[in-house]
């Protein structure tokens, strides 16, 4: 977010500080709780298998393996939904600086070409180091659906907020509609166009023809972003409403997750295993079904309204959140090839989910110093610097 910092004065300067750091603090509590979702990868050697749309689907027996998943559900939706808020607050702050929509538009085109390309040709290295080999030649992880998102968001900036929710709300309920029956759960062929496609664009999957698996589509994780450059005119607009906003769509957002899981018919993708709570809180992420959106989106939203409200004491002790969030980019990659050189030296057969979390806290005090330098080195370079595409 550093790229969207002005230089105003008075009462403006500290709402906009305010807004800002919120929206840092909220990246960066996303960014530690997803390096738990790989230490559990890398050290602990129990990764949850998956929340697919087809096939087998994860069950839990451990109330605290359930909820180190848990915890990390909301990292992937908030990501995309802060990426759009960036997005929009990053176009309306550089046209007034007298940037051409193209040139701004350039800027989305290149940055989210960066990290396509860095998701093939160094952070599927990291994925190498898995516990046990990976085994797959082409991973499409969630910098192909990051990169792809804000290649295809920077042709939606100049959308009026209308339109954007009217976009969003179609994407929703459009991934529900386009999930097929469990039944068609199988690979896709590389010979049939559309199956080929369906990876890149609609449904997690493989194709073993080329040794590839998907997670991360681009388009069910779309309407994330265009939410969040929905959020975005709401912040330009007038911030204190939109952090109440938030407050009031988080609520809204949980208690439709409540009513969605209960009714176990459209918007679950597929039903829930049981009835009990780890059943209840279990939904399907890939891609990411209306209960799951749902459900993630309400708790981003209402942290982000309590981060916004943070005191400047309380805005001190959350300062390494904002460093994280200030350094996303950066962080992910190192932290991948951390986690993964940690779990190699200290935990070559794993050890117990207990035991992993120091670990994941190790590797966090070793981050800090560094995404502080890093995030400290890129705010001091011109707007045309290499680094501020990271």
């Amino acid at each position: 977010m550093s790229e969207i910092r002005g230089n105003p004065s008075g009462e403006n300067a500290k709402l906009a500080a305010s807004r800002l750091f919120a929206l840092d603090a909220l990246r960066g509590l996303l960014i530690v709780f997803m390096a738990l979702d790989h230490a559990n990868h890398f050290v602990a050697h129990k990764h949850s298998p998956g929340e697919y749309w087809g096939g087998a689907f994860p069950v839990y027996y451990d109330p605290l393996a359930f909820l180190t998943r848990l915890v990390t559900h909301p990292s992937a939706p908030g990501f995309f939904f802060l990426m759009g808020a960036g997005m929009f607050l990053f176009a309306t702050a550089r046209r007034k600086q007298g940037w051409s929509e193209w040139a701004i538009m350039r800027f989305f085109l290149i940055r989210g070409g960066i990290l396509i390309a860095l998701k093939f040709l160094l952070v599927n290295r990291a994925w190498e180091l898995s516990p046990g080999g990976w085994g797959l030649s082409i991973y499409v992880g969630v910098l192909f659906a990051l990169g792809s998102a804000m290649i295809l968001g920077s042709l939606l900036l100049r959308l009026r907020p209308a339109y954007l929710l009217g976009l969003s709300a179609m994407l929703f309920v459009g991934t529900e509609l386009l999930v097929p029956n469990l039944s068609a759960w199988g690979p896709f062929e590389l010979a049939n166009p559309l199956d080929a496609l369906n990876p890149f664009l609609i449904l997690p999957g493989g194709i073993p023809a080329i040794n590839l698996w998907s997670n991360y589509p681009v388009l069910p994780w779309l309407e994330l972003v265009t939410f969040g450059m929905l959020f975005g005119h709401w912040v330009a607009s007038d911030p204190r409403k939109a952090f109440r906003r938030a407050l009031q769509l988080g609520g809204a957002f949980l208690a439709a997750f409540v009513v969605i899981r209960i009714l176990d018919g459209f918007g679950n993708i597929r039903p829930r295993l049981g009835n009990d709570w780890i059943d209840f809180l279990n939904p399907v992420k890939y891609p990411p079904s209306m209960a799951f959106t749902l459900l993630t989106m309400g708790v981003n939203l209402i942290v982000l309204w309590l981060f916004a409200r943070a005191r400047d004491s309380w805005q001190q002790f959350l300062q390494p959140l904002a460093v994280f969030g200030q350094a996303p980019l950066f962080f992910y990659t190192v932290h991948l090839f951390l986690y993964a050189g940690i779990g190699w030296l200290f935990a070559p057969r794993g050890t117990s989910i207990p035991a992993m979390y120091p670990f994941w806290l190790l590797g966090l005090l070793i981050l800090y110093p560094l995404c502080l330098w890093f995030g400290r080195l890129k705010q001091r370079q011109p707007a045309t610097s290499i680094l501020r595409f990271f």
